[in-house]
């Protein structure tokens, strides 16, 4: 019994240590090479209002599309350094915009208490099919997006984005 034991806590181990090195490995995204942001810019969704707004009404700005949810944790960790960025560099031609994976009323209530200071579009649960389609592999969340001036996706982040790594790659697109 003892071995049948030892064995069985040795194959587990294996099992976490593949089960962590995988996901590890796709916590992010390594930069995708620069290519056309058409569909994302082409993309309509409405805001927590109802009015459509489309991801194109920013043309020459430093897009960064973070899709997110209220119930999601590491998303709500990185909110606030995403409204810090959109302060220091909104007059720079930086424009943050979250697609949320959650209903109006929900995101609506948790803008105003956060005090968000960039738009919030609504995806529904099916943003999260759509932020696969731009290179989401596990459709998980948060997922980032950044898109240059001249609308190329030059960024993907599975999970949260950190702080420097952001300044970093905004920086160098504005």
């Amino acid at each position: 019994m003892g071995r049948l034991l030892r064995g069985g806590l040795i194959a587990g181990a294996g099992v976490i240590a593949l089960a962590t090195g995988v996901y590890f490995g796709l916590l992010q995204t390594p930069d995708m090479e620069r290519r056309d942001g058409a569909t994302l810019l082409a993309l309509s969704l409405p805001n927590a209002a109802g009015v459509e707004q489309s991801l194109s009404q920013w043309p020459g700005k430093v897009l960064v599309v973070n899709f997110w949810a209220t119930w999601c944790a590491p998303c709500r960790e990185e909110m606030p350094e995403f409204m810090r960025a959109q302060n220091e560099y909104g007059s720079k031609g930086l424009q943050f915009v979250g697609i949320a994976v959650d209903q109006a009323d929900k995101v609506e209530q948790f803008s105003k208490e956060f005090g968000l200071n960039y738009p919030t579009l609504i995806g529904g649960y099916g943003a999260v099919e759509l932020s696969r389609t731009l290179g989401n592999k596990v459709a998980a969340l948060p997922f980032t997006i950044v898109v240059d001036r001249q609308g190329r996706i030059v960024h993907t982040q599975l999970g949260q984005l950190k702080p420097d790594k952001l300044r970093t790659i905004v920086e160098k697109l504005l």
